[in-house]
């Protein structure tokens, strides 16, 4: 059958539409997409603005009209933390749904890290062993760890790129003192939950998915995306240490022009390497290896579960 995923994130709303069938790999088929950055467009309030809401409506009328065009059977949609953590986050669900027909549903932090490292155990299989995963969003930072499908530890952290670069780097390029503080704070967030990850032993494979690791990864000197899904990506912690301060002076206009950073993303590359660096240093990891699927896919992955086999 032909699946669309509509992922309503902090950065991007992403229609997914892939090929599958229970048992089988999805093969993506199509992806639609606009960023929209409603981790930045909220009030002073913590409410998503009527133009962010009016913004987003617009979106997902766009990605249901892609969804018909390319003849999606069903559409899985739903909302991250920029929805979930707004204080007007049941307007803003009841003004989707009455505007366009869908009904978002909300993941919890501890969902979304679930979800991803399901995507992970099916990406690398059985034999990575135990698997931690790391995962810098938008909004927050996911982080889960265990030998199944299922982790035994799955923690959601309010320390997505976008978020820490509204709420902590105003300057472009930012103040030193600001990244200092920033850099504070995300280590202080990070270390409160050691503890719980590393009183299950040392995993066998650490990996990262999302969009700013990929970036990092790229510039650190990994393979371009053009060159495939299967080529081994990874991100070495010395690398990324030295290009902490390298992107802490620069603007967010020469981000941009580094190699595989995108315009919209640019801004909060520095924000997410400081949480991916942090990471990496408290929990002991020399490097990880980038993984091609993540949130979206792991949707999918549950969804096909709980179609009946034929």
């Amino acid at each position: 059958m032909r699946l669309g995923v509509l992922d309503v994130g902090s950065n991007t709303v992403h229609l997914l539409v892939v090929d599958a069938h229970p048992g089988a790999r999805p093969l993506p088929a199509h992806s639609h997409k606009a960023e929209l950055r409603l981790a930045e467009l909220l009030d002073e309030a913590g409410a998503i603005s009527d133009a962010g809401v009016e913004r987003l409506i617009a979106t997902v009328h766009g990605a249901l009209q892609a969804a018909e065009d390319k003849g999606v059977e069903e559409v899985l949609p739903f909302a991250t933390s920029a929805v979930r953590e707004a204080t007007n986050s049941d307007d803003v669900l009841r003004r989707v749904q009455a505007e366009t027909g869908v009904t978002l549903s909300v993941l919890s932090g501890p969902e979304e890290a679930r979800l991803t490292f399901l995507a992970a155990r099916r990406w690398f299989g059985w034999s990575a062993g135990k698997l931690l995963v790391l995962d810098i969003g938008g909004g927050s930072l996911e982080l889960a760890y265990g030998l199944d499908e299922e982790p035994d530890v799955a923690v959601s952290l309010p320390l997505g790129a976008g978020r820490l670069t509204t709420g902590w780097l105003p300057g472009d390029p930012p103040d030193p003192t600001d990244v200092r503080a920033l850099r504070r704070h995300v280590r202080t967030e990070i270390a409160r939950n050691v503890g719980l990850f590393t009183r299950h032993g040392t995993p066998d494979h650490t990996v990262a998915t999302s969009k700013t690791f990929k970036q990092l990864a790229r510039i650190a000197g990994a393979a371009r995306s053009a060159d495939g899904l299967y080529v081994q990506r990874t991100l070495d912690r010395d690398a990324l240490e030295e290009w902490v301060p390298r992107l802490a002076g620069m603007s967010t206009k020469q981000r941009a022009e580094l190699p595989g950073v995108s315009e919209g993303r640019a801004r909060q590359l520095l924000a997410g390497a400081l949480v991916a660096e942090a990471a990496l240093d408290l929990y002991g990891l020399e490097e990880v290896e980038i993984c091609p699927w993540a949130l979206r896919e792991g949707v999918i992955l549950r969804r096909l579960d709980h179609l009946p086999t034929t």
